[in-house]
């Protein structure tokens, strides 16, 4: 058996309980309405081209009603030296220090369907034992299906539709809607290490990353977090609030415009991204999670009357669990 064989057979032990990187309240001891929910995940800090999650972190937290139901121990996952929290300095003082955060929400979309988010730092340390105690709050939970979140730089240009990469190991939501088919060695991050981890539990699992233009991704750039969170929302059937960024997204286009407009360097950059972009699409057409059989995408008023139909003719004990 060679090294490598035998490095798969390996199977990790923690020597301490992964429960215990986490603090939970009486909502989650006692499980109360949490049984069969979906549960979405978004981390930052490894690659947030865009900053999509960040955005997506944002107005979920801030549109909709949520509580907390387990805080992770932050101090042993994070490495400070290599991501410093941000403070800052005014006159002669400090304020406003942005501590880190890892937790699991319950939370309530625009429709009052209940799902599960975890949400905060990619942890740098433990990411075994991490992965474990998310897996057994999975199982613990029964949780109907994980989708999560991630975004990347790509050659494509922001005059197209934004496009994503969907894995996992649910069909239904991969097929004729992945813009990108590879195989390729890629450096992982934490999100992809719990969708391996929950795939070898038999859990459903869908991970999206959302393609950001390369010359955009140090940037804010809204599209692409509205693109998340309609991929992300579909998937688990909910309502989630994308308004605001809809709005903050047509101000960043008419920048971009003004800019691209200005340069015929740029011009000459984003012609030739378009034909790429548009000699690929013609050679493999893609459908949308979110469209109809026009290729037309909904408004949010359509999206949500859609999922409201949904939802209406499923068992409230469906809608549990499947």
């Amino acid at each position: 058996m060679s090294a490598e064989e035998v490095v798969k057979e390996i199977k990790y032990e923690p020597f301490l309980d992964p429960a215990d990187l986490y603090a939970s309240n009486d909502l989650l001891l006692h499980q109360e309405d949490l049984t069969g929910l979906n549960l979405l995940m978004g981390f930052s800090g490894f690659s947030d081209a865009g900053q999509v999650v960040t955005q997506i972190t944002d107005e979920l937290l801030e549109n909709l009603q949520g509580e907390p139901l387990a805080f992770f121990d932050i101090d042993q996952l994070l490495d400070y030296r290599s991501r410093r929290p941000r403070i800052t300095f005014i006159e002669d003082h400090l304020a406003d220090y942005q501590q880190p955060q890892l937790a699991l929400y319950r939370m309530i979309d625009g429709l009052g369907q209940p799902f599960l988010f975890l949400t905060g730092n990619e942890p740098d340390l433990q990411w075994e034992r991490f992965s474990l105690a998310v897996l057994g709050l999975v199982k613990r939970l029964d949780v109907n299906l994980v989708a999560w979140v991630h975004s990347i730089p790509m050659p494509v240009p922001h005059t197209r539709p934004i496009g994503v990469t969907v894995h996992g190991n649910r069909p239904d939501l991969i097929e004729g809607i992945s813009s990108w088919r590879s195989t390729v060695q890629i450096p992982s991050a934490i999100g992809h290490v719990l969708e391996y981890r929950l795939q070898q539990a038999g859990r459903n699992v869908a991970g999206y990353a959302i393609h950001v233009p390369h010359y955009l991704a140090d940037a804010q750039y809204p599209p692409a977090a509205v693109a998340g969170l309609e991929y992300l929302g579909a998937a688990a059937t909910l309502m989630l609030p994308s308004e605001r960024l809809r709005e903050a997204g047509r101000d960043v286009e008419r920048q971009i415009a003004e800019q691209v407009a200005a340069s015929a360097e740029v011009q000459g950059v984003v012609r030739n991204l378009e034909k790429q972009f548009d000699d690929r699409a013609k050679s493999t057409p893609l459908r949308s999670l979110l469209a109809d059989e026009n290729d037309e995408l909904p408004d949010a008023d359509a999206l949500g009357a859609a999922v409201e139909a949904y939802l209406a003719t499923r068992d409230p004990e469906e809608q549990g669990g499947e």
